[in-house]
């Protein structure tokens, strides 16, 4: 440990002394400190690390287990009664020495690193505290306690685990109200499966233990000035991204140059005149309308599902993509959850209503594409598109008709395009993918550990890279509930329905495209 200090650029080292620079006197010193060696003062610890300043104390000790800080401080007090020489003239000093002030010094060995990593590490739980709430929340009747181990990504907070005296969700609920009597608002009291355990409750359901984590460190932080700036970003790129979607659909009317520069790979000419595409913009908006309402829908439902229960969410960050107009938005708890069956609901609501949008918007597009009507709206895609969704293109050639699919090209209205894209992209937000909404709904009706093996499966097929879950929630045992669970399967069969493609032989046999012509 001493070596890794020694190595960080947050100090300077002398071979085998640390040296810092003389902190200057002042009458605002943090009591204990003096102006002894005093990490606190001089290294940048966040603003978590200035709150707790008041604790700060010298850490470096001699061999006689006196604090060294102590020590200079006496002897730097002593040194001051006595009246100081006058600085020697300028060409007197030696050449090539700094005339700075001298630097405080003192062993690396002597580093007491414990409690340097609990002066730069997160707030802890007080111990005064801790023994507080084990005399006046646990007993016979409620929880009895048998030992304590580290709790929370650091071990900054106390898992107490015990032998519950009752129904959870009753104990818990009592336990929560005597934790604000006793401490207010200062801490969350998390009621989780135990860790290692040997068998389930004899009440039914799985062993429970509670962790204790200041507030501060268990829930999240506000939403910055730069996440507002880059949400703003995003959202226009999306912008652009769905306006290029709708310019793409109406690829049999752009002109030759422009298509044959950005789908043959062969092509090696000089880049066409982007302002060619400037008088199908207008024509682009329908599709980029329908796919932007979709996404908005899609964060709408979030809102109000959170909104009855006091969850708080951030501002949404859209991801655009060139193909489907947008990969959705990933928008992120700014409170904790009370329960699962809270996180699950919020999850699904997003995505069954971009679903539920996107669904009647390609469906009315299909009667609309079947009406001779409005063929003056239509626009003509390769019929090849529609191999890219098993689910989608069944619907598409049970509507359409044989005649209709079976040919090189498909004359559709714009909603089918943007409800298309919409079914795609809430397919992708609904897989069982970390903070994804798929992966958040999988945590909160099985738990982490089935999110863990689910989302591993899913890196594996599709090459994703790891994503963290969720936080969990201050109720993190209790059951969501049958229906949701079943409905959770049902939405993820549809899922793989939708992303699975047609392959050759089922799509000749059904006549969807001319498979023989590509």
């Amino acid at each position: 440990m001493a070596a890794a200090l020694a190595s960080s650029p947050l100090v300077h080292l002398s071979t085998s002394r640390l040296r810092l620079p003389r902190p200057r006197a002042s009458s605002s010193s943090a009591p204990g400190c003096s102006i002894g060696v005093c990490l606190g003062w001089r290294l940048k610890v966040g603003w978590r690390a200035l709150r707790r300043c008041d604790r700060l104390r010298c850490f470096s000790t001699d061999g006689d287990g006196v604090e060294e800080g102590e020590k200079r401080g006496e002897e730097e007090a002593s040194a001051t009664a006595a009246p100081a020489p006058d600085p020697a003239p300028a060409e007197t000093q030696n050449p090539g020495v700094s005339s700075e002030p001298p630097l405080l010094s003192f062993s690396v060995d002597n580093i007491d690193t414990v409690k340097l990593l609990e002066l730069l590490g997160p707030e802890k739980v007080d111990p005064v505290d801790v023994m507080a709430i084990k005399e006046k929340l646990f007993g016979y009747t409620t929880f009895w306690l048998t030992k304590e181990e580290p709790f929370g990504d650091l071990g900054e907070g106390v898992l107490f685990i015990g032998n519950l005296r009752g129904k959870r969700e009753e104990i818990f609920a009592k336990l929560q109200r005597q934790l604000r009597e006793l401490a207010g608002e200062k801490y969350n009291l998390f009621m989780v499966e135990e860790p290692n355990s040997e068998g389930d409750d004899p009440r039914g359901g799985p062993r429970v233990s509670f962790g204790l984590l200041r507030k501060e460190v268990s829930e999240p932080g506000p939403t910055t000035l730069w996440q507002y700036v880059i949400s703003l970003s995003l959202f226009l790129l999306t912008m652009f991204s769905c306006v290029e979607l709708g310019i793409a659909s109406k690829i049999s009317s752009l002109p030759p140059e422009i298509v044959s520069y950005f789908t043959d790979p062969n092509s090696t000419g000089p880049p066409p005149d982007m302002q060619l595409l400037l008088p199908f913009v207008e024509s682009a908006l329908p599709v980029a309308y329908g796919v932007l309402a979709i996404q908005l829908f899609h964060e709408i439902g979030h809102f109000l599902a959170a909104f009855p229960k006091n969850v708080k969410l951030g501002i949404p960050f859209f991801i655009p993509n060139f193909t489907l107009g947008t990969f959705g938005a990933i928008t992120q708890f700014k409170s904790i959850l009370p329960d699962r069956k809270t996180m699950f609901d919020i999850s699904m609501a997003g995505p069954v209503a971009g679903a539920a949008l996107s669904f009647s918007m390609f469906f009315v597009g299909l009667l609309l594409s079947s009406n001779p009507v409005g063929a003056s709206d239509l626009v003509e895609v390769p019929s090849q598109l529609f191999q890219g969704s098993l689910l989608l293109g069944l619907i598409s050639r049970a509507t359409l008709g044989y005649r209709a699919m079976h040919a090189a090209t498909v004359s559709i209205h714009p909603l089918v395009i943007a409800g298309w894209c919409g079914l795609t992209t809430t397919a992708f937000n609904m897989l069982p993918v970390g903070c994804l909404d798929g992966g958040r709904a999988l945590q909160g009706a099985f738990g982490k550990d089935a999110l863990f093996g689910f989302g591993l499966t899913t890196y594996s097929l599709l090459g994703l890279g790891v994503r963290t879950p969720e936080k969990p929630c201050l109720n993190d045992v209790s059951d969501i509930g049958g229906w949701r669970r079943t409905a959770l399967i049902a939405s993820v069969f549809l899922v793989v329905l939708t992303l699975i493609p047609l392959w050759d032989e089922l799509a000749e046999e059904l006549g969807v495209g001319l498979v023989t012509s590509f």
